[in-house]
């Protein structure tokens, strides 16, 4: 989620104490820039416009993506890697693709999605059942909540957590306790329920979820819990970047309103892609 609505919000400074403060516009200012920026609603079927590739580590199982600014290495991409074993949460360069710091998780965790807020990285996981508050600069954990349910996407609207657990329904979250506040079933336009949802990125209002083992990504009104639209991201990898490559996952605004940087597991490829 890096669209102008939370520019400010991720323009992250390291104070004396090593704590990360908030650099940008007051709240008065952000609600001007809001209202003469707004971001029409996604409608309708869409495909992928690929602005640019870049490289990324095809051993990297994608859960989480998330583009921000760090106080050390400047704009940066957060990611999440699972699978038992395997699983860390990592800074990336989306130009190279190089991992300029990363931590792992414990053996026995499976680490599906991540977000960050106005001071943290939230990173959950799948059937363990807690979430990870971490220092956005360092990595380091600096709580571990317990949380019911499957953990498989979460993203961050500037007021709340959203976060999909494989279901049609997605669940909201305080971002400093991690509490449950709400929930809201997905359908499509026919009224039909909306399964597997699972990589989220709030931007725009609208909540963008890649929808599991497909190549669709739609765009979820959060306030209704109605598919507003639906993205035809295949194609993307050439045939020889195909071998070894799992499912679509992974989706991060930009830093150009309305853009996106896409990947999957195992993919070796990242993508920078308008939705048209």
């Amino acid at each position: 989620m890096f669209d102008e609505k939370r520019a400010a919000r991720h323009g992250l400074a390291l104070t004396a104490a090593g704590l990360l403060a908030l650099a940008g516009c007051s709240a008065g200012d952000a609600a001007a820039d809001e209202s003469d920026h707004e971001i029409p609603a996604p409608e309708g079927n869409l495909t992928v416009e690929v602005v640019e590739t870049y490289d990324h580590d095809p051993g990297s199982f994608t859960q989480g993506l998330e583009l921000a600014e760090h106080p050390e290495y400047g704009t940066v991409l957060y990611e999440s890697a699972g699978l038992y074993g395997e699983s860390d949460v990592r800074i990336t360069d989306p130009a190279t693709g190089d991992v300029l710091a990363s931590q792992d998780l414990p053996a026995e965790d499976f680490a599906e999605g991540l977000t960050l807020t106005d001071d943290a990285v939230w990173q959950i996981t799948w059937q363990e059942h807690h979430a990870y508050k971490r220092d956005p600069a360092t990595l380091d954990v600096i709580e571990t909540v317990d949380y019911e349910g499957e953990g498989w996407g979460i993203c961050y609207d500037g007021e709340r957590l959203v976060m999909s657990d494989g279901s049609d329904t997605l669940t909201f979250r305080d971002p400093a306790t991690f509490e449950e506040t709400g929930t809201v079933q997905v359908k499509d336009e026919s009224g039909t329920p909306v399964y597997s949802i699972n990589e989220l990125e709030c931007s725009g209002g609208s909540v963008w979820a890649n929808v599991w083992q497909t190549d669709q990504i739609i765009a979820i009104d959060p306030a209704t819990g109605a598919v507003q639209a639906t993205v035809d991201a295949s194609g993307l990898l050439a045939p020889e970047d195909s071998a070894g490559a799992d499912v679509l996952n992974g989706i991060a605004a930009a830093e150009e309103e309305g853009t996106f940087y896409i990947t999957g597991k195992l993919w070796p490829k990242l993508f920078l892609v308008r939705f048209v």
